[in-house]
């Protein structure tokens, strides 16, 4: 069989009750204090589990929290980028987070605008930290067809043969900047992991079920099938930059990947990141505490002098030359039902999110 990569820290947790632990806990649950968890507590409890935060075993506990914050580091000096909290009301207190301290620091401003700070201010007052135990997974189970666990991606990729596997993640439609740069990564791996993040992300962002099937219609046409794996993420969106790409990378580390696409502003929002920062962030690390190999990608656009695909690293001609259009010009062009140019996004993609737009 062939080897795998080892997950971060060494071992791919698993807090899933068995049986009888099971059975132990149902029956103490109605005299335990409760707490109620918003869905993107959730969705980290359930990361937590399956294992895709390893090494985390729960919440992050005071020493961890100040740790990350400070040093980007859990506090066994292992690299971990994002804080992974239970925020509660007073009267369940653990420890009380500086709140505009871990903004500064994680997301590099105190501003409310910006979606990870505001998730952050809005939190309770104090964080609980420890190991959790899941009984039960939510009853509603999103791409269920395309849901899959750590160990199951492990498993799939050894199926498969599969030594190096790079991943992609994405939270939006795959234009055709995003194909190249997978299908550049793809000519020196043995398989892509298409890794969608369907948690929370911002109110504007296009729905995760309709991204979805902007990622099968591109799939089943222009990819090669057998080398190509479509799975969720089920995290939330913490729009940290350098941060995230790291914590990104880490996650897919666990999921069995070998290698990770980083492009021009990772999960960066508005003007809060620079264009590559998310680039010189790994070199605070080296590359044996990270682990999992990243492969730094430019600006790509087609070209018309080039007549296809090139980077600000590849393509001589000016920008007269390029066809690469903002967020803003193609939302226009699509509530209008006007598919943007093949060559920025193949028109089955366009054709999906015209039809989206329209129902909205």
């Amino acid at each position: 069989m062939t080897q795998s990569i080892a997950p971060h820290g060494g071992r791919l947790v698993q807090r899933f009750a068995d049986a009888e632990e099971r059975k132990s806990w149902l029956a103490r649950v109605t005299s335990l204090p409760q707490i109620v968890l918003t869905r993107r507590e959730i969705s980290d409890l359930e990361m937590i589990a399956i294992g895709a935060f390893s090494p985390l075993e729960g919440f992050l506990s005071e020493a961890d929290y100040e740790s990350v914050v400070t040093n980007m580091r859990l506090a066994n000096d292992l690299p971990w980028t994002i804080p992974v909290t239970l925020a509660v009301l007073h009267h369940a207190e653990k420890y009380r987070p500086d709140k505009k301290r871990e903004a500064q620091e994680v997301y590099r401003t105190t501003e409310a605008a910006h979606p990870g700070v505001k998730a952050v201010y809005d939190q309770g007052e104090f964080y609980l930290g420890g190991k959790v135990t899941v009984l039960d997974r939510p009853s509603e189970i999103e791409f269920a067809a395309h849901r899959l666990d750590p160990r199951q991606t492990r498993a799939l990729f050894a199926e498969k043969g599969w030594r190096r596997i790079v991943a992609f993640q994405t939270r939006n439609p795959i234009h055709r900047a995003h194909e190249y740069l997978q299908k550049c990564a793809l000519e020196s791996c043995d398989g892509l992991l298409v890794h969608p993040l369907v948690g929370e992300t911002k109110g504007d962002d296009i729905p995760a079920a309709v991204r979805m099937d902007c990622y099968v219609a591109l799939l089943n046409d222009y990819y090669p099938t057998d080398r190509v794996v479509l799975s969720v993420l089920p995290a939330n969106m913490r729009y940290a930059g350098p941060r995230e790409a790291i914590f990104h990378a880490l996650m897919r580390k666990n999921y069995g990947c070998t290698h990770f696409i980083v492009g021009r502003d990772h999960a960066g929002v508005g003007a809060y990141y620079g264009t590559y920062d998310a680039h010189r962030i790994f070199d605070r690390f080296s590359a044996e505490e990270i682990g999992i190999t990243p492969l730094f990608y430019e600006h790509t656009f087609w070209c018309q002098r080039c007549e296809g695909m090139a980077s600000t690293k590849t393509c001589p001609h000016a920008a007269e030359h390029h066809i690469a259009l903002s967020g803003t010009k193609v939302r226009d062009m699509l509530s209008r039902g006007e598919r943007p140019p093949m060559e920025f996004s193949r028109p089955e993609v366009a054709d999906i999110l015209i039809r989206a737009m329209k129902r909205q």
